[in-house]
């Protein structure tokens, strides 16, 4: 495991933390970052190079770990990049997320970027609606020990993998009008081609807000002028579904 990754770089300014704190030693990640493994080597240095040129950032003012992340990237050397890259795309994708249909939900409360499940007197249960809530199979393992063998379930709305099928695949929305298939860049798997990230398998938190990002002009890499002409016809309604049938996914 490369320095940057292990330990960070405490002499940077600002100080860089290690990689493998908020990604995992395992690249796995958790919802309020990303899930870094099973990416193309190329995607993986050009992520880091547009945090470091502002072309990502967050649309949400409150998502600070976006702002980090651009400070660490600013602060990595090129060599430090190269090392973390190498490393992290190295790591295939296995599964991380189990996914739920499902008309009721745990109650959660926020806390540290995510959503745990309610314990104790104010445990509970309540409707989804039109949700995706992604939260810890193990609350204490996640929260407190940052157990990088303990993964996440994601419930969503009864009938969203259907819908999100019909929008990946085939290029159907909600409204029943037709856009580029997600599959015709992503590969027909969802595993990526190239500098195209893969899909299956990923945090349906960080999908959604990804498109929101690009959506809202807060994303602005290379490849993602060819994604505004899908994003200009996806509402609310498809971004949920999508998500829902992308994370169900073999990665």
């Amino acid at each position: 495991m490369p320095e940057i990754v292990a330990r960070g770089r405490e002499s940077a300014q600002p100080t860089i933390w290690a990689c493998g704190l908020c990604h995992y030693p395992n690249g796995k990640g958790r919802p309020e970052n990303a899930n870094i493994t099973g990416l193309s080597y190329e995607y993986f240095v050009r992520q880091l190079i547009d945090f470091r040129s502002g072309a990502r950032r967050s649309s949400d003012q409150r998502k600070i770990n976006t702002d980090l992340m651009a400070g660490f990237a600013q602060a990595m050397t090129d060599e430090e990049i190269t090392a973390a890259a190498k490393y992290f795309t190295s790591i295939p994708a296995t599964p991380w997320i189990t996914v739920v249909e499902s008309e009721t939900v745990p109650k959660t409360k926020a806390a540290g970027g995510m959503l745990l499940t309610r314990e104790g007197a104010q445990e509970d249960v309540e409707p989804i609606g039109e949700r995706i809530i992604e939260t810890p199979v193990n609350a204490r393992d996640t929260d407190f020990l940052r157990n990088p063998r303990s993964g996440f379930i994601a419930y969503v709305p009864p009938g969203s993998l259907k819908k999100g099928e019909a929008l990946v695949m085939n290029g159907v929305t909600a409204s029943g009008n037709k856009v580029i298939a997600c599959a015709v860049c992503h590969g027909s798997d969802l595993r990526g081609l190239g500098p195209v990230p893969i899909l299956a398998g990923r945090s349906p938190s960080y999908f959604v807000r990804q498109l929101y990002d690009m959506q809202h002009g807060n994303r602005n890499g290379v490849w993602t002028p060819l994604m505004s002409p899908i994003l200009g016809s996806l509402g609310p309604a498809d971004i949920l579904a999508a998500a829902a049938y992308l994370t169900s996914l073999q990665p």
